[in-house]
């Protein structure tokens, strides 16, 4: 079953932003997943960045919670009753030369600039943080 709460981490290189392709879904994001049972926000996303790029790195927390309403369609794929997944988001700075080590849910990368990872990103919510961090007062130091 998946999870009420999940975790985003949108790593940068300088000015660019690391998209990966789904294999399975065949669409554009960022590391994520599901924060598991007695797991913190930031402890999943460290797992998932570490599990999807082969990254270790420190996460800077980013004021931007967010959710989503979980689809009819999809709600079996979930613990009864849940009808609304809640989003923490984190920053990561890749090292200058660094490459993602994908594994198995993904089959391509790339690094983009803003309005590139805008316009390939799937999901909205990802947009909304990729165009947030793209304002100078809101990048993380």
């Amino acid at each position: 079953m998946r999870s009420a709460r999940e975790a985003a981490v949108f790593v940068r290189r300088g000015q660019e932003f690391l998209l990966m392709h789904r294999a399975v879904d065949r669409y554009w994001h960022v590391a994520a997943g599901g924060v598991e049972e007695g797991e913190e926000f930031a402890e999943a996303a460290a797992r998932e960045l570490r599990e999807e790029t082969g990254l270790e790195t420190p996460l800077v927390p980013l004021d931007l919670p967010q959710s989503y309403t979980i689809p009819a369609e999809l709600r079996a794929e979930y613990a009864p009753g849940v009808r609304e997944v809640s989003i923490q988001n984190f920053a990561a700075e890749a090292p200058a030369g660094w490459a993602p080590v994908l594994n198995e849910e993904h089959d391509d990368y790339r690094w983009c600039s803003v309005s590139d990872a805008v316009a390939l990103a799937h999901w909205p919510e990802t947009i909304e943080v990729i165009a947030a961090l793209a304002r100078p007062s809101a990048a993380p130091p």
